[in-house]
């Protein structure tokens, strides 16, 4: 059974168990992505090991960290609203989109992760409530 935690457990709590969970899930897509990448670019021996885990690292840092802004920002937007409702997902969505698209400095760019971020936190709450 899946119980509710958010009102037992701190937010700093919340935040090292997401960043531990996706950071893991973000790895294990590099250890599966970045032998395939380092076959289409042909590398072998110590090139290819060093790309792999260079992929690895780099997948399991961006998705840590999203997932840190996330469950950071949502947490405290509840605390602050005291509402458990898809708002917290949308806006806690937009900031780790944002976050993670201003690495581009592109505006066009940072405003387009907010927007997929927040509509796709906001769709997972929603249906994993209902």
């Amino acid at each position: 059974m899946v119980e509710e935690i958010v009102g037992d457990v701190p937010c700093s709590s919340l935040a090292v168990d997401t960043i531990l969970r996706v950071g893991t899930s973000g790895m294990i897509w590099g250890i599966c992505a970045g032998p395939y990448d380092a076959n289409k670019l042909g590398l072998t021996g110590f090139s290819r090991v060093s790309f792999v885990g260079k992929t690895v690292g780099k997948f399991g840092f961006q998705c840590g960290l999203f997932a840190g802004i996330f469950s950071t920002t949502r947490c405290g937007i509840q605390t602050y609203r005291r509402k458990n409702d898809w708002v917290n997902a949308l806006i806690a969505g937009a900031v780790a989109g944002a976050a993670i698209g201003a690495g581009t400095r592109n505006w066009r760019q940072v405003a387009g992760m907010a927007g997929l971020g927040s509509a796709i936190c906001a769709a997972v709450h929603h249906t994993s409530t209902d």
